[in-house]
């Protein structure tokens, strides 16, 4: 059945029963609107946007694999502020021929990443569109704390990163060759391994910065040394290569750091500590805060791409 022969109202009830709400969910879908508690009064909210052809390819993920990326680049997000997510809109523009089965299984994997943190996909609109997009909005409590912003950054503060990156940039590299494995980093460009939990914890230990790590380590830290107005270095032996991924490079004639380094959608979170705090669990060092503009590599300029830009 095609989403054409199901209808928008006969489609919309297939995919809200395929979702889960999540605990902080007063109201979920069937009403004008949601209503999600916010026990700190206040609410983190981040959107983001995957197009078909530009962020995803059919032929390269399935539908639930494109719902588990579009969650979890929204809920990486609101962990990269030091919030707990909570829950998740989703607005779906899909072509008329489009199997409804499609539809169905993208919400599944959407309800089931935002599962991991206990959250919820509470709502959303859909529209017929030539070019299949997935736009999702996240939403976040702080939890008391208050948020760790991108500017607060201070010569001295020790750069730290939990998860990993350059697997899903590999990932990417290996399908754009026609090539599937090894499934260790193709499956890392399907589904990310985002470590939520890291944003929270992060802020209680401290963090004066960070960022959720979707375009490349080395331009989204860029961003935190242009708000904080510092300077930020990168120690390249923090970065060990795994052996799938050093094999990977070599036979595809690529620099694995160029991966590590600039390589996006792995969802990994940097973030800037005070010198002396011990980093929590999942947090590891890999470079320092000075005073100055920019980030380079062992103290020097990084030559070449420092990540994903969405106009060039």
């Amino acid at each position: 059945m095609t989403i054409a022969e199901a209808g928008e109202f006969g489609l919309i009830a297939r995919i809200v029963a395929r979702l889960e709400t999540g605990t902080a969910s007063l109201l979920g879908p069937g009403d004008d609107a949601a209503v999600v508690a916010a026990p700190d009064r206040r609410i983190v909210a981040s959107t983001d946007i995957l197009v078909e052809g530009r962020h995803f390819r059919r032929d390269w993920s399935s539908a639930a694999d494109v719902g588990h990326r579009a969650a979890a680049a929204n809920l990486a997000d609101i962990a990269a502020m030091g919030a707990k997510p909570t829950a998740l809109l989703v607005a779906l523009c899909v072509p008329t021929d489009l199997e409804a089965d499609w539809a169905e299984e993208l919400a599944g994997g959407l309800s089931a990443e935002a599962g991991l943190v206990g959250a919820g996909v509470v709502g959303g609109d859909m529209s017929s569109s030539p070019t299949l997009t997935v736009a999702v909005t996240a939403l976040g409590d702080l939890e008391g704390r208050e948020p760790v912003v991108r500017s607060g950054a201070q010569p001295g503060d020790v750069v730290a990163l939990a998860g990993r990156t350059g697997h899903a940039a590999a990932g990417f590299t290996i399908l754009s060759r026609g090539f599937r494995t090894p499934k260790l980093l193709v499956e890392a460009h399907r589904r990310p391994e985002v470590p939520y939990t890291a944003g929270p914890a992060a802020s209680r230990a401290g963090a004066t910065a960070m960022i959720d790590i979707s375009d490349g380590l080395l331009q989204d830290l860029g961003h935190i040394a242009a708000a904080s107005v510092v300077g930020i270095d990168i120690d390249r032996s923090a970065f060990e290569i795994p052996g799938q991924m050093r094999d990977a490079a070599s036979a595809l004639g690529v620099d694995p750091y160029v991966w590590l380094l600039a390589g996006g959608d792995d969802h990994a979170l940097a973030a800037t500590f005070p010198a002396g705090v011990a980093l929590p669990p999942g947090w590891r060092a890999i470079g320092s805060v000075h005073e100055g503009t920019g980030v380079t590599v062992d103290r020097r300029p990084w030559q070449g791409d420092k990540g994903w830009d969405h106009f060039r």
